[in-house]
This record gives structure tokens, C-alpha cells and sequence, in this order.
């Protein structure tokens, strides 16, 4: 069991007990990527933390510099904003062969944006610290989340077949590998022979105390599905960000690669991030069930709230022009803000259980979206809905076909129109992060239509 470390103190004795030599500080960009530096423990236990320029909450997922963001946003100067520890996040880096701690720090900074129109807090636009923001209005309200994400990637070969496109990973348990010749919708027999790859995994997420609960076999060739036990948000957004660096590099060290982008086959159904979400009062009841154990209206208005900002979060949840492949095919993906009961077709569904275990599942995060803002926007336009008593459109019926009114964005473009027009979002997020965001995703849309293997390219390995 993870040591409890609350404070500074805490952190350096333990790095001492633990014989640590080095320690990984490290926050989620908005694209999710790892941003940081190593530094030996002396040099950490003087700082408790580290700097690092403001400008890398502007970047694209390649590295890029939009030329709006600085010139409307971060100063030339690029000022530094101080890596804050969260001490309850320290652990042990399975990975490395140095005894190396890793810890997920948040953004402290203030500056006067470069065309003097504004002054930022980098805290308004560090995804991790909106999801805290969100939390804290959550609590406010009275109620607490308890959320559990079931996760999607494919494990694929890195080396292109004779079409140029990817090659499904060989198991690897045998001197004869599997060859995975059509699809094997759960099959144990296929999922066993990347034991050798699980095995690694699920330790390596034993040691950060990621709450990972059973792994299987998905529905595409290549794909496979981790779950998660529930939990609380923000330490659920941390294990989905700390998973899917250990599934990448420990396949890159069995052979193959692991990819959460959305869609790695033309033909086949895309990657999915499915987040299943429940709330409880001061007391531990479910606020989703009523005295007699029937829904409550909050159900509802949940949902209302889900639908309401559903076309402006799909920039936050299909974010690059890539994701839109994935809803290609409204069979295996949601294509519209529909609801049901125990319908796996819809965009929020209401999978069957007890009373004291209602809850709702979102559908519509992509593999390749960034956790902690996935979940901002989930709990924080959900927050809204119920305050709001917004009301969803009546639920979908087994047999129905997509609503023809409820129909999501089929692009980037249209979805960061419908997120700066959207109400709900704005509240949520603000208006400092979504012009930030608006203006990195439109320049990766510039670089995307400039290189027609972006995906491939720049995606495989970082989404």
C-alpha cells in the first residue's frame, strides 16, 4: 500500500527511506502531454518543485508555437511559472532502472498578456486545476463524484504494412507469436497471449496506485480495454494520465506499440474514453435516486445539462481533426447527443443497477482526449443542468435511429464554434482558457490540412 504523503516533510522523508535518487515533476499540457523535467533529490528537496516557462501551456501537440497565442496571450519575455508538487501524488516510477520518484504538480504564475488587453493566472489555464476548480463548485453544492473511466487502445506493430497503414500486434507469449487473423471480440485466448505485456503493465500500475480492475479484448483487431475501479475525479484524471504513459512505454518494450488515437483503422470501430459517473450528498446517498428508490429529476437534468453544451465539448472530447473518424461510424461510436436506458448506441446511457449504484455513463470522449478537461466539462456542465433544471430530450428508444436535432459536429471546425458559443462551457472553463484552446487546436488544424500522415505521424504515440 502507497505510503500516505500530505506535505513537504512527508515527501522528503519518504524519497529518503525509498533510497530515491531522482524525481520526475511533471503536469498535463492541454493536449494531455507530459511536460517536465528529472532532477536529482538533493536538487528537489531545495526547490519542492521546479520552473519552467509559461509558454508551454501554447503549445500544439507537435511542439508548435501558434503565432496568435503569442502574440494575443504569453509574453515574449516567456516568464516562468513555478511546478507546485501535489504531495499526495508522489510515488515510485516503475520504469526506471535508477531508483527514480515521479509527482504530478500543478501551475503557479501571474502575467500581463503580451497585447496588454488582460491579465492571466496560469491556475485558469492548467487542465488539472479547472477540474479542481469544477470539484470545488461540486462541493459547494453539497454533493461529491465518484467516477470510473473504462479505457480503449490498440496495441499495434511500429513498422507500416505494404499499404503504408499500421499492422496489428503479434502475441508475444510463445516462440510462435499469435497473428490475430480476424476479429476476436473478447476472446480470453487472444488477450492471454500479451500476458507478457499485461503482467508488466498491471504491476507497473500497482506501484503508482493506478486502480486498475481487469483488462479484455475489445471489439476491433488489436484493441483492448482496461477498467478502472471507481474513485475520486481528480485521482481517477491522474491514473488515466499516468496509464497511458506506462501502456506506451511498456509496449514500446515488448515489441509494439500502444496507441489511444481514435481511429487507427479506416474500417474498424475507434478508440474510446467511457467515463461511468455517479453523486452522493453530505451523507453517502445516491442524489440520483429519490426516497422511493425511482430516479430523481437530477437524473434528468444531468443529462439536460450533458446534451445542452454536447456540440461545444466535443472540441474538448474529439479535439483533434483526426477524432471525427471515429464517430464515422454511429454503430460503434455516438454520432448524436441521444440518451437511453442500457443502450451502448447512445451519447449517455443508463446502464442498469440498484438504487444506491445509479449512475450515467458519457460516450462521447474519445481514447485521445485529455482526461482532466473530459472530466471538467462532464461534472462541471452536469453541475450546471441540475442547478439550471434543464431538461434532456425524451430518452431514445432501442429501435430509434439518431436524432436528427441532436446530431454532434462532424469536424473540428464546427466543434470549436459551438464551444465558444456555448453557455455552459464558458462557465465551466472561462473565457481566458477556450480562447487559449480555441487558438492552439485551430493552428494543429492548419498543421493537420499541411501533412497528410498527421495522425500517424504525431498522433501514434501522443495521444
Amino acid at each position: 500500500m502507497k505510503a500516505s504523503i500530505s506535505t513537504a516533510s512527508d515527501a522528503i522523508a519518504w524519497l529518503t527511506d525509498q533510497g530515491i535518487q531522482r524525481v520526475e515533476v511533471v503536469f498535463a499540457d492541454l493536449t494531455s502531454v507530459a511536460r517536465g523535467k528529472v532532477m536529482d533529490t538533493a536538487s528537489f528537496g531545495e526547490a519542492l518543485g521546479a520552473k519552467m516557462p509559461t509558454l508551454l501551456l501554447g503549445l500544439t501537440v507537435t511542439g508548435g508555437e501558434p503565432p496568435e497565442v503569442f502574440k494575443r496571450i504569453f509574453p515574449p519575455s516567456f516568464p516562468d511559472m513555478a511546478l507546485q508538487p501535489d504531495w499526495g501524488t508522489l510515488v515510485r516510477c516503475p520504469l526506471s532502472h535508477v531508483p527514480t520518484a515521479t509527482v504530478i504538480c500543478d501551475l503557479d504564475a501571474r502575467f500581463s498578456a503580451a497585447d496588454g488587453h488582460a491579465d492571466y493566472d496560469v491556475a485558469d489555464l492548467s487542465p488539472r486545476q479547472l477540474l479542481q476548480r469544477t470539484l470545488a463548485r461540486l462541493l459547494a453544492a453539497g454533493y461529491q463524484a465518484r467516477v470510473a473511466p473504462e479505457l480503449e487502445f490498440f496495441l499495434v506493430h511500429p513498422e507500416p504494412d505494404a499499404q503504408g497503414g499500421l499492422q496489428v500486434a503479434h502475441g508475444m507469449s510463445g516462440k510462435v507469436p499469435h497473428i490475430e487473423s480476424s476479429h476476436d471480440l473478447a476472446s480470453a485466448e487472444t488477450a492471454q497471449t500479451f500476458s507478457p505485456f499485461f503482467d508488466d503493465l498491471w504491476a507497473a500500475c500497482e506501484i503508482q496506485a493506478i486502480p486498475i480492475s481487469g483488462y479484455g479484448h475489445e471489439s476491433a483487431t488489436g484493441q483492448y480495454e482496461v477498467n478502472f475501479r471507481p474513485g475520486e475525479p481528480l485521482a481517477q484524471a491522474d491514473a488515466v494520465f499516468r496509464f497511458k504513459r506506462l501502456a506506451r512505454e511498456m509496449a514500446r518494450r515488448h515489441g509494439c506499440q500502444a496507441t489511444f488515437m481514435a481511429k487507427p483503422y479506416p474500417n474498424e470501430p475507434g478508440t474510446g474514453m467511457h467515463w461511468h459517473v455517479s453523486l452522493s450528498d453530505a451523507h453517502g446517498h445516491n442524489i440520483f435516486s429519490a426516497a422511493d428508490n425511482s430516479a430523481h429529476p437530477r437524473l434528468a437534468h444531468f443529462i439536460g445539462g450533458w446534451q445542452a453544451s454536447a456540440p461545444g465539448a466535443m472540441a474538448m472530447l474529439a479535439h483533434y481533426a483526426h477524432s471525427y473518424l471515429r464517430i464515422a461510424r454511429p454503430d460503434a461510436s455516438p454520432a448524436s447527443a441521444d440518451w437511453g436506458h442500457d443502450d451502448r448506441r447512445v451519447a449517455f446511457r443508463i446502464p442498469q443497477s440498484n438504487p444506491a449504484n445509479r449512475r450515467l455513463e458519457h460516450r462521447l470522449p474519445g481514447g485521445d482526449a485529455n482526461p482532466y478537461l473530459a472530466l471538467a466539462l462532464m461534472l462541471g456542465t452536469g453541475l450546471i443542468g441540475m442547478q439550471q433544471q434543464r431538461e434532456p430530450s425524451p430518452a431514445r428508444g432501442c429501435s430509434e435511429a439518431n436524432s436528427a436535432a441532436a446530431l454532434l459536429p462532424q469536424n473540428l471546425d464546427d466543434a470549436l464554434a459551438a464551444l465558444e458559443a456555448c453557455p455552459l462551457l464558458g462557465e465551466v472553463f472561462g473565457a481566458g482558457f477556450i480562447g487559449l484552446y480555441t487558438m492552439v487546436k485551430r493552428h494543429e488544424l492548419s498543421e493537420q490540412a499541411a501533412n497528410a500522415d498527421f495522425a500517424l505521424r504525431h498522433l501514434l504515440t501522443r495521444s
